[in-house]
């Protein structure tokens, strides 16, 4: 038996391909419903009002249950939950869950793993042959330290819901990823002022070009390298610029080197004079902050938009081979010494979707059978795991070294490598 920790999107594919494999398991979530941060009912989650997919939904779906004709290409979240919910009574996963359960601890115990958890207010544990955990890496804010002290209002991205937190107050957002961006288009109807503060520069990518979603074009011929990132951050400038076109700044790294920011509007408001640039902080003093150019400007409410840390708060890191900002695992997935433990989907890559993250679980749920059958393959699988842990899957590009990038792969070297290993895993 095994346990898989999490209903959202990964949790629901790994669920689905044990189940296709006959494997049995048991899933426990938090919520009291599948989803995931997608459930924005979900107390746990971090999604707001207005928040919509930024990859097309053609290239994010699961292959075997597309969404529907009549959802939009960007769906709003409310169609994510309901994708979600049609997808766990399609396959039958609801009734593996036990919904509404925290799990409080995973331990080795023996050739297996002793799971404890509560619900409703009642611990119990059990031991699993196995330990899946998809529980996701969007939960713990990162709150990075600012210099001096505000007296207005302080929060993180985590705590925004609802454009209302902006009315008539002075804004300051600081970060300028997708989530940034999406609320400082939010704020603009609702603010006095918005301000955006930047401490590096970014590519900025539309949402669509020439009627088409942006991440659909292109990738039927295969370029180098070099060659693809000169290309398209050649259409991208001439299509809307420089980032320093709009005052913020140009990156100094190449396209997909970091993850890039899909938005069409953010650019629109900086070039209308709805949202101010800022530069990083240098000081707050009471509802005055200087920034690092010399420039001060006062605020009511300062947003934190600095993204998350990863966070399993119910294993220790030591158990997950953690070195520096993230585990060190093969294809991010496999231990390199616990052959029954596995991080689903701690994973990014532009492009990925739903149906990369699926490969990946269909990979584990044929080593979980293959292993069990005894199969030499799944013996190959594990001194392949050993040897090559934490090695990254690149592509040959230069990731920044951000804590957010540690676990970022490229998405056709990952993919291919998957492919490889599903290959080797059907042989005898």
């Amino acid at each position: 038996m095994y346990a898989v920790i999490g209903a959202g999107p990964m949790g629901l594919a790994t669920a689905r391909n044990l189940s296709k494999q006959g494997l049995p398991f048991v899933g426990y979530e938090l919520n009291g419903d599948v989803g995931g941060l997608w459930d924005i009912d979900n107390p746990h989650s971090t999604m707001y009002e207005t928040a919509h997919l930024i990859s097309s939904k053609r290239m994010t779906e699961f292959l075997e249950f597309p969404m529907d004709e009549r959802v939009a290409t960007y769906p709003h979240h409310a169609e994510l939950k309901r994708y979600f919910q049609d997808y766990a009574r399609h396959f039958g996963l609801y009734e593996h869950y036990q919904f509404n359960t925290r799990v409080l601890s995973v331990v080795p115990e023996g050739e297996g793993w002793r799971v404890t958890v509560e619900h409703s207010g009642e611990q119990s544990s059990r031991y699993f042959d196995g330990v899946l955990i998809a529980s996701g890496t969007l939960h713990t804010p990162n709150r990075p330290a600012l210099p001096g002290h505000f007296d207005g209002e302080l929060l993180h991205a985590r705590d925004y819901r609802d454009p209302s937190l902006f009315r008539d107050k002075r804004v300051l957002i600081v970060g300028c990823g997708n989530s940034a961006c999406d609320m400082a288009v939010d704020a603009v109807h609702q603010a006095k002022s918005v301000d955006l503060s930047v401490r590096r520069g970014y590519y900025f990518l539309p949402k669509f070009i020439g009627g088409r979603p942006s991440d659909s074009i292109g990738g039927k011929i295969k370029l180098p390298r070099r060659l693809k990132q000169w290309l398209d951050a050649r259409l991208i400038r001439m299509i809307i610029g420089r980032p320093s076109d709009y005052g913020l700044p140009d990156p100094d790294y190449r396209l997909y080197e970091a993850h890039p920011v899909i938005n069409s509007l953010v650019l629109h408001h900086l070039g209308h004079g709805d949202i101010t640039p800022r530069t990083d902080i240098a000081d707050m003093q009471g509802h005055t902050v200087t920034f690092t150019d010399g420039s001060r400007a006062d605020y009511d409410l300062i947003l934190l938009a600095t993204g998350y840390k990863l966070d399993y708060p119910f294993i220790d890191s030591s158990l997950l081979n953690w070195q520096d900002d993230a585990p060190r695992l093969y294809l991010n997935v496999f231990h390199p010494h616990y052959d029954n433990l596995f991080m689903m989907g701690m994973i990014e890559a532009a492009g990925l979707g739903w149906e990369g993250r699926n490969e990946q679980a269909e990979l584990v749920a044929l080593y979980l059978k293959r292993r069990a059958e005894g199969a030499a393959a799944a013996a190959r699988l594990e001194a392949t795991k050993r040897e090559r842990a934490g090695e990254t899957l690149d592509g040959g590009y230069r990731y920044l070294k951000l804590s957010r990038m540690a676990y970022y792969v490229h998405k056709d070297s990952y993919r291919a490598e998957v492919a490889n290993q599903r290959r080797a895993l059907q042989e005898q």
